[in-house]
């Protein structure tokens, strides 16, 4: 809801209207203030004397009428009754003349009365004595107030022509100034007269235009029904009126005492008359603001009811009600200084100053009344009781009960204003006081929640709920971008916080708060300072303040509100409050960033450090991290795995409770020596697995665990598992040997098989030729098998040299195969005493190779254990499939083999057999040919113990998918 902070206006005079106006304005003013300043002048040297002796004209002359004192006249020999003829020799004709000579200057102590007594004229001295004056210092502030009143109404009807309302307080200023300004003395001479008239002018004329004022402003709307002119002519008429009447009443000699006490009877009517004006229209804007919808025509009405209250609450309560009673009044020169408060109000009502701090003026206002009263309150109680506890005891030392009580009256007065001024704010807040309170611990609190999220939710919703605002909006100032653009966080009040726009330091509403200076929209200084483009589209968003939240020397954040609920304004004390709470708010958000700063680098850290154990007990070489006492202070999985001691069994635990005294003892010649860093050795340790111990052959580097400052502070020993390392360089090794024998056979065979054929074909043709009892025949067979037999090693050397290049792989069903050959060599088994037992599986066994290279795989592993058992023995054959591979162990019971024996058997040539039972090309062939099909040969065997060979060969692809469909 917008507000108009002004009235409508006046149309503004042009040409020479205007001028006239301002001109004749100004005319009146000069000489109300010249007149003003002859009634000070005249007020100021103006010295009366009295004889004490009342006179009045009768028939016979001028005549003693009443003796006020009697020991004012020289031994009481005036009186009632004699007839005055002169004064000093100065004929007396009236009571006026009397009068005249005793206020025509002179301080004379004595007066020479001539008087007619009994028709005798008799010589009088009359002591006379000055006449006690009103207080001219009273008169000089009262006359400050009236100028000043006149001044505001002067200034603003020149200025402000157009404001409605202006006209009408320039003639209000006018009645306020003559009232104040003017003051008669008790001569009442024509200059006196005149000051007279425009004093009782004024004073009857203020009363109708505060009531005609208070009709018309700052609207009509409020009333009911229109009055018409009728109000208007009762009020003027009325005051006209009691005017007719005081000038006849007033028809009188001046030096009568009917005179005096009808001034004196007319006065208190006049005064009267005001009273019930002022409590006319006070109580017209009381029913005014609660019918005008406009909040600031309301606002407009509560200056001026608060200019009032605030600036005659001094007087009624200092001095008329105190002087009603009978009690010792407040001086009047101070009570007297509040009533400038009352033009002040009204000037700033018109222009619309401020409205938005209406109530904060007015309960400021009544707060320091307040405050001012009852300190004179407690002064004056202070004394009279000090005067009637202490009785008769300090006569003379008044003064001391007086210092006494001021300094009393010094020591409270800052509690008691406080008091009085949260007894206002509680009657005038009421409930949402509590709140107000409440928003002050609630902001000093803050800074004990580091969850800048929940700080921000509480925050905005505690603030609308305090202030009753319609929305409450926190933005924070973005940290990464230099420029800096204000967004939106957390709101209360507001629809959809993800439709609300950005603030940009650009802005000069931005920018205002960069600079750490609020920016109220409906201020009437905000369009020097913003674009009515940027002032009204913030508007439109609702939001009328941007108070900025302040961290050290830099604006962090901002607090966005609208108006009040019920559309009125902040005001300037719910402004105040929320800087001091914005300072307390900037703290806190400083802190949660920080906080949220520093439980982001605390995650990230935790982050990293979780990864860095992540990878540390993801890889497969143990670690072992150890103190300076050799206490475990680390151990990852790949140690349990390894070495099969858990962790939590681990950590903790000296070294050498953990491993073999040789292991220690290598670690200790690493450690006194200290000049290799990273040092690696092989070493063979016994493992601690729960199902037994193993022999284990691993990889020890040991490094110094160094700190920042390169100190010692333990000792990282990384395990490595290196048997399948050792056992894979072997492998590599003897494929390596094959490839070289291989090259070397194919030369050999080349080269060696061209003569055979020869040798071959002509002993059989000498065999041919040769007759059957011809003795040569023996020696041609045994050189014709002698020949077979080199050209079988000449056959195998080429197999070795150049494997699967011959024949295409198809399905091969292991278990048949086997069959086949233990079938085969049943016979020769039997015969040798060899008892063979076969287990394969229940389900074919199928590999992708050649069957017939496959038989002689089997035939030779086979043969070559027969030929390790000569004296007899057991011969198994164990298949299985497992992980979507066929595992075959040939295992026998013969004598077994040397570990040296064991590293040389793939080689060609190599065999343990007796001289002439073996060529050495069998196992040879067989590791080539399981090569080819994509397998695996290994060998087991100690001295005495037999050996076991096991080959791996992978299932074919059909295989594969079956064994998948069955799990």
């Amino acid at each position: 809801m917008s507000t108009t902070l002004i009235a409508p206006g006046e149309p503004r005079p042009t040409g020479l209207a205007a001028w006239a106006g301002a001109g004749a304005a100004v005319v009146l003013v000069v000489t109300l203030l010249l007149m003003a300043a002859l009634n000070v002048v005249d007020r100021a040297t103006w010295h009366a004397v009295d004889d004490g002796i009342l006179w009045e004209d009768q028939s016979d002359g001028v005549t003693v009428v009443g003796i006020a004192n009697d020991e004012v006249v020289s031994d009481d020999e005036v009186r009632v009754g004699d007839l005055l003829r002169a004064i000093d020799g100065t004929p007396v004709e009236t009571a006026e003349d009397v009068v005249a000579n005793l206020h025509d200057g002179r301080l004379d102590a004595v007066r020479r009365y001539t008087l007619d007594r009994a028709g005798q004229s008799q010589l009088f001295e009359v002591v006379v004595f000055p006449v006690p004056a009103r207080p001219t210092q009273i008169y000089f502030v009262m006359v400050g107030i009236g100028v000043f009143g006149l001044l505001i109404g002067s200034v603003l009807r020149l200025t402000r022509p157009e404001k409605f309302g202006t006209l009408h307080f320039f003639w209000l200023s006018v009645a306020f100034f003559g009232m104040f300004a003017f003051s008669f003395t008790e001569r009442l001479d024509q200059i006196d007269g005149v000051f007279y008239w425009a004093d009782a002018v004024a004073t009857l004329a203020l009363g109708p235009m505060f009531v005609h004022f208070v009709l018309n402003f700052p609207e009509t709307a409020w009333q009911r029904r229109r009055p018409g002119y009728l109000p208007t002519i009762s009020l003027y008429g009325f005051a006209g009126l009691l005017g007719a009447f005081h000038v006849v009443l007033l028809a009188t000699d001046a030096a009568t005492a009917v005179f005096q006490d009808r001034v004196d009877f007319f006065w208190r009517v006049q005064f009267t008359v005001l009273g019930a004006h002022i409590l006319a229209g006070v109580g017209l804007m009381l029913a005014a603001i609660r019918r005008i919808s406009s909040v600031a025509a309301r606002r407009q009405l509560g200056w001026i009811i608060g200019g009032v209250v605030v600036g005659g609450l001094p007087s009624a309560f200092g001095y008329a009600l105190p002087r009603s009673l009978g009690l010792d009044p407040i001086p009047i020169e101070l009570v007297v200084i509040p009533l400038g408060l009352v033009p002040l109000a009204f000037g700033a009502a018109i222009v619309g100053y401020r409205l938005h701090d209406v109530e904060v003026f007015v309960k400021r206002g009544l707060g320091y009344t307040g405050a001012v009263l009852a300190m004179v309150a407690i002064y004056f109680a202070l004394v009279r009781l000090s005067q009637a506890v202490f009785q008769h005891q300090f006569d003379g030392h008044d003064s001391v009960i007086i210092l006494l009580s001021t300094a009393i009256v010094v020591l409270v007065a800052v509690p008691v204003r406080t008091a009085i001024q949260s007894m206002l704010d509680r009657a005038y807040y009421r409930e949402r006081y509590d709140h107000r309170v409440a928003l002050r611990g609630f902001a000093r609190d803050l800074n004990t929640d580091l969850d800048l999220d929940r700080v921000a939710r509480r925050l905005v919703e505690k603030v609308r709920e305090t202030l009753a605002s319609d929305r409450t909006l926190l933005m924070l100032r973005s940290v990464d971008n230099p420029e800096g653009v204000f967004q939106p966080f957390r709101s209360s009040g507001v629809s959809s916080l993800n439709t609300w726009p950005s603030l940009s330091c650009e802005s000069t509403i931005g920018a205002r708060l960069c600079q750490r200076h609020t920016v109220i929209l409906e201020d009437p200084a905000t369009p020097r300072h913003h674009p009515e483009e940027e002032v009204e589209f913030w508007k439109e968003q609702g939001v009328q303040y941007f108070i900025p939240c302040i961290s050290g020397e830099r604006t962090i954040a901002a607090l966005l509100l609208g108006a009040k609920a019920n559309g009125e304004p902040l005001s300037s004390d719910d402004v105040a409050l929320l800087t001091v709470v914005s300072g307390q708010v900037a703290t806190a958000i400083e802190n949660g960033r920080l906080y949220s700063e520093l439980r982001e680098k605390v995650s990230e850290v935790e982050r990293i450090r979780r990864f860095s154990e992540d990878i540390i007990e993801s890889l497969n070489v143990g670690l072992v991290v150890v103190d300076l006492k050799d206490r475990v202070t680390w151990w990852n999985r790949a140690v349990e795995r390894i070495y099969g001691v858990p962790r939590e069994t681990a950590i903790g635990k000296v070294l050498s409770e953990l491993f073999d005294p040789s292991f220690g003892t290598w670690l200790e010649q690493f450690r006194q020596g200290r000049t290799i860093d990273g040092v690696s050795s092989r070493q063979s340790i016994n493992s601690r697995h729960h199902d037994g111990r193993r022999q284990l052959l691993v990889e020890v580097t040991v490094s110094l665990l160094r700190t920042s400052e390169s100190n010692a502070s333990g000792t990282m020993i990384l395990i490595e598992d290196i048997a399948e390392q050792v056992r894979l360089e072997e492998q590599l090794q003897l494929s390596d040997k094959m490839a070289s024998m291989g090259l070397l056979a194919a030369g050999v065979a080349h080269e060696v098989n061209t003569p055979l054929t020869g040798i071959s074909s002509f002993t059989q043709m000498l065999r041919e030729n040769t007759a059957a009892d011809d003795p040569r025949i023996p020696l041609l067979e045994k050189i014709e098998s002698q020949t077979s037999r080199a050209s079988k090693i000449v056959n195998g050397l080429l197999n070795l040299a150049k494997p699967g290049q011959k024949d295409t792989a198809g399905p091969v069903d292991l278990n048949t195969v086997i069959g086949e050959v233990a079938a085969l060599l049943e016979h020769q088994l039997k015969t040798a005493n060899i008892q063979m037992r076969c287990e394969l599986p229940s389900t074919p066994a199928i590999v992708q190779g050649v069957e017939f290279k496959l038989q002689q795989v089997f035939l030779n592993l086979l043969l070559n254990a027969k030929d390790a058992m000569p004296d007899g023995g057991d011969l198994s054959v164990t298949a299985r499939i497992e992980n979507q591979q066929v595992v075959v162990e040939v295992a026998d019971t013969g004598g077994g083999m040397t570990s040296e024996e064991l590293s040389r058997i793939y080689d060609p040539f190599f065999t343990t057999k007796a001289t002439g039972k073996g060529t050495g090309l069998g196992l040879s062939i067989t590791y080539g040919v399981v090569k080819e099909h994509d397998g695996s040969i290994q060998c087991e065997s100690d001295p005495g113990e037999g050996a076991c060979f096991t080959v791996t060969l992978p299932c074919s692809s059909r295989s594969r998918e079956r064994l998948r469909a069955h799990g």
